[in-house]
């Protein structure tokens, strides 16, 4: 009787631990985010497990089941789409539930997004804060008033889609000289850094376009 969590690779599928590969054989039960993205992963690994889909928009409603069968003895392994979950992906509300239930949960340290994003930044990391993805519109002026004062690193996820005008938002609250660096498809074969101000980047991007997944880390007040 086990939750397992298990950080996949959020690109290059060489970057997941032994450890992980031996927890996903001996599980009897796969959580997914994304079937179809797991059934890669599990396939390239050779594991064939029964796999379920847990998601945003399941969780609520089978977050019960799942925790019944766990109190049964049951071992069960939550993967998501890339990187660990709960850390801007489903997880918590199945965490939570078996921690009042008295389910063991252990989460096998591995890939992550924004760690290697904020290291190869060059930007100070001593001291930082992670904002996950950046609300669309309510409260999104009270954190970027928030964001213009605060001291520490920090670092968010943001959509292709939406880097361009995101940046423009931070140049407006924070300035167009703050030291930041934009991230783009970290271990991929396409994977960039680009470093220099949020002007320079913003032109940048505007420039070239944006495509595949984002993470930006922008330097803290001074």
């Amino acid at each position: 009787m086990k939750l397992y969590l298990i950080p996949s690779p959020i690109g290059n599928l060489a970057d997941i631990t032994y450890r992980a590969v031996k927890v996903l054989e001996e599980a009897e039960l796969v959580l997914a985010e994304d079937t179809r993205t797991s059934s890669v992963l599990l396939k390239h690994y050779q594991i064939n497990k029964p796999v379920t889909p847990y998601h945003q928009h399941n969780e609520h409603k089978i977050v019960q089941h799942l925790l019944q069968q766990l109190q049964a003895g049951k071992t069960m392994a939550l993967l998501t789409d890339a990187g660990t979950p709960g850390v801007s992906d489903p997880g918590f509300l199945l965490v939570r539930e078996c921690i009042r239930a008295g389910v063991p949960v252990e989460c096998l340290p591995g890939a992550t997004a924004f760690v290697p994003a904020l290291v190869n930044s060059g930007i100070p990391m001593n001291r930082f804060t992670f904002e996950g993805f950046l609300p669309l519109k309510k409260g999104r002026h009270t954190l970027f008033t928030q964001l213009a004062t605060e001291e520490r690193t920090f670092v968010f996820y943001e959509s292709p889609m939406r880097l361009v005008k995101t940046l423009a938002d931070l140049i407006q609250y924070l300035g167009p000289d703050r030291p930041c660096c934009v991230s783009r498809e970290l271990t991929k074969m396409f994977e960039e850094n680009k470093r220099g101000t949020l002007q320079e980047v913003h032109d940048y991007f505007q420039a070239k376009g944006v495509k595949g997944e984002i993470v930006v880390v922008v330097q803290g007040a001074e």
